[in-house]
């Protein structure tokens, strides 16, 4: 083929879901997706797959593609999946004496105080491998008790008997006067020198002491494994050819060179989710001029919610791994996703007292849902979507593969319309019916309790299953715009097209507003300042963006807010003006302030952002005519099975108006309009923006 395409630079980022590894490649105005099965076995084999799909597509070598490529973004679970599953490396934990059970006592707890059927979790590194350091600094800095060298070297001793791969130190106050951290690590690379370790206060300097030690532990858990995959990413691309940049998705919503990434693998847990966020913003803003936005990610494993409120994309530093209270917390800045299980690969099942439930297990990719005929015997959200006419067996993820209509109408009518004795469709109904009620609460769960009313905000489809449900939930939610991008099916991968090289830097000063020490601050604000000017020169970047914040509270509160600063250093009026827009924001996001009361800041913390060449701006597609308009027989609430008319996205005219109920494919989704008042038409930037909503 040999386009035009081929023989330019390009830009490229993967993201490896539990179904399919999403690509896109981006040229310019031009841009193309691709989806090949995951492999969880060897996922670098997926990303390759891929890869050789888009060099195929263009008739070009797979070499000369990967030789044109300017930058590959990667996002990956597999440092989360190595935590959730206990895939670890053999990790110690280095503390102050008096304090071993820091990861014990831990942070929060059952989320129904009355269930006590749930076990006090463990702790991520076991007693056993807990060991206590002589030592103590205040929290001034003074060194109370010097730290104790002979007994540093009798736990080394103790660490090469017990085999440790990973070392993770936290000891007292690190974060004022780290010299005892700092000394520790010497001696570990000394006695230890091909064991990694993670120290608290260069990774995270946290005020709290559970959150510090959780983070360190689970940076020095994960960097065995993480450096071996990098490594082995990095060396496999190089060999098929690729010359150009390798960047890592983080879980800050932004991207770091893969070194970065291998040094502080943390980053990368939550990396997928946190990708979507930022393609959904782009596109609201581009297509509706929206900052009010419902970001959903519907995957094949799980669907991610996330709310942008006024332009802002949420973070938070109460990101757990595994459930809220029961798993791991990784005490650092990570974009705010709400995640349930009840993606297309989500299965269905009925309890023994009659009940139909949504996952959260998944067929994933191997065996997949039934209709992949890989062996999957389960009836899953894509299953139940075939049975009811949705999906084109023909014609699934662009045409790579097709599906087994029988093997799915067997899986649904065993596990779903038997047990609850209804017809088959109508069992396929209930699940896309429940499947949507899932979705729908878990947005409502970061809306309403919020304060935000979810029919003001425009609600983003994306995922390869967000089609199914997406105009149902809007209609749901009363959301009256629906905006489907044209990369929505990868709308991770395309979010790390649109990203930043970002960096986090924090200081823990902390300080009351009544009593506020100007010279400390400003001294903490400017060495963070130095920090980002140095990521900056590091990465070699001619310029970036800066943003300031503190962390601050009420006295006595217990947690805190991010609050922006409008200075880059305190002066005459400036504690007052901080006060003032830390009273607005706690009353705009907890209905309630205390003007009268001075404010807490207890850490500060700086952003930079260093812009890559064709980042920041909206990825525009437009999908290419594939097919002609048809007609297929296809389920729609208060008509049952009927023939519903079909359109391919790319037959879609600019300024056409489509009206429901109509079937919208694009190569890698169907988007379901069952409403007779919905109407779909193209946005500026290729999306499909439904409006009027509509219930499948």
């Amino acid at each position: 083929m040999g386009s035009e395409f081929s023989r330019q630079a390009l830009r490229v980022s993967v993201d490896i879901g539990g179904t399919f590894t999403d690509l896109v490649v981006e040229q310019g105005e031009q841009m193309r997706l691709y989806k090949s099965p995951t492999v969880p076995d060897d996922p670098v084999r997926g990303i390759l797959n891929a890869l050789t799909m888009a060099a195929d597509a263009d008739g070009t070598p797979l070499r000369v593609f990967l030789g044109r490529v300017e930058s590959f973004a990667h996002a990956t679970t597999r440092g989360l999946n190595a935590v959730l599953t206990g895939n670890t490396a053999r990790t110690a934990l280095l503390t102050t004496a008096g304090h071993r059970d820091v990861l014990l006592l831990r942070e929060g707890g059952r989320r129904d105080p009355f269930d006590f059927t749930v076990p006090y979790p463990e702790p991520y590194v076991p007693r056993s491998l807990t060991f206590e350091v002589e030592e103590r600094i205040s929290s001034t800095g003074a060194v109370l008790r010097p730290l104790d060298t002979a007994g540093l070297e009798r736990v080394c001793d103790r660490l090469i008997e017990e085999e440790v791969e990973a070392v993770a130190v936290c000891l007292l106050w690190s974060t004022v006067n780290p010299d005892h951290e700092r000394a520790v690590a010497d001696v570990l690379r000394r006695r230890l020198p091909e064991v990694p370790h993670t120290l608290s206060h260069a990774l995270n300097p946290s005020l709290r002491e559970y959150r510090r030690a959780s983070s360190a532990a689970i940076d020095a858990s994960i960097k065995p494994l993480m450096s071996t995959y990098i490594e082995g990413l990095t060396a496999r691309l190089r060999d098929a050819g690729l010359a150009g940049r390798i960047l890592m998705v983080t879980s800050i919503g932004g991207v770091a060179d893969v070194g970065d990434a291998a040094a502080a693998p943390i980053l990368t847990l939550n990396s997928g989710p946190s990708m979507a966020p930022v393609a959904g913003r782009a596109y609201a803003f581009s297509d509706l001029g929206a900052d009010e936005v419902i970001v959903a990610d519907a995957g094949g494993t799980t669907y991610d919610v996330t709310l942008v409120r006024k332009g802002e994309i949420p973070s938070t530093r109460s990101a757990w791994i595994g459930g809220e209270g029961t798993g791991h917390m990784t005490g650092l800045p990570s974009i705010d996703v709400k995640s349930v299980g009840a993606g297309g690969g989500s299965i269905a099942w009925v309890d023994s007292g009659g009940l139909l439930h949504i996952g959260p297990q998944s067929a994933g990719s191997v065996p997949g849902p039934a209709c992949y005929g890989r062996g999957g015997l389960r009836a899953t959200v894509t299953d139940a979507a075939l049975v009811l006419g949705h999906l084109d067996p023909a014609d699934f993820a662009g045409g790579s593969m097709s599906l087994d209509p029988a093997a799915a109408l067997k899986a649904v009518t065993k596990d779903v319309a038997e047990p609850l004795g209804l017809d088959p469709v109508d069992a396929a109904h209930a699940v896309l019916e429940l499947t949507t009620e899932q979705m729908v609460r878990a947005i409502e769960e970061i809306t309403l309790q919020q304060g935000i009313d979810p029919a003001r905000a425009v609600l983003v489809g994306g995922g390869g299953a967000a089609g199914l449900n997406a105009a149902a939930v809007a209609a749901r939610l009363g959301c009256r715009r629906l905006v489907v991008p044209a990369v929505g099916a990868a709308l991770a991968a395309a979010g790390a097209l649109m990203s930043d090289l970002t960096a986090v830097y924090s200081a823990t000063v902390p300080v009351l507003t009544s009593a506020f020490r100007t010279g400390k601050v400003n001294d903490a604000l400017d060495g963070l300042l130095r920090r980002c000017q140095e990521f900056a020169a590091r990465v070699g970047a001619d310029s970036s963006s800066v943003s300031l914040y503190a962390e601050a509270r009420y006295p006595q509160q217990i947690w805190e807010l991010e609050v922006p600063l409008r200075v880059r250093a305190f002066g005459s009026g400036d504690v007052e003006e901080f006060e003032a827009d830390f009273h607005a924001m706690h009353q705009q996001i907890l209905g309630i302030a205390d003007e009268k009361s001075p404010v807490e800041v207890v850490s500060w913390g700086a952003r930079v952002g260093v812009a890559l060449p064709g980042s920041g701006g909206t990825l525009k597609a437009r999908v290419s005519r594939r097919g002609l308009p048809s007609v297929r027989r296809a389920y729609v609430e208060g008509r049952g099975m009927t023939y519903v008319p079909v359109r391919p996205l790319g037959t879609i005219e600019a300024g056409e108006v489509v009206r429901g109920p109509v079937l919208i494919e694009s190569p890698f989704t169907t988007v379901v309009v069952a409403d007779p008042a919905a109407t779909a038409e193209l946005g500026p930037s290729g999306s499909l923006i439904i409006n009027g909503g509509g219930a499948a």
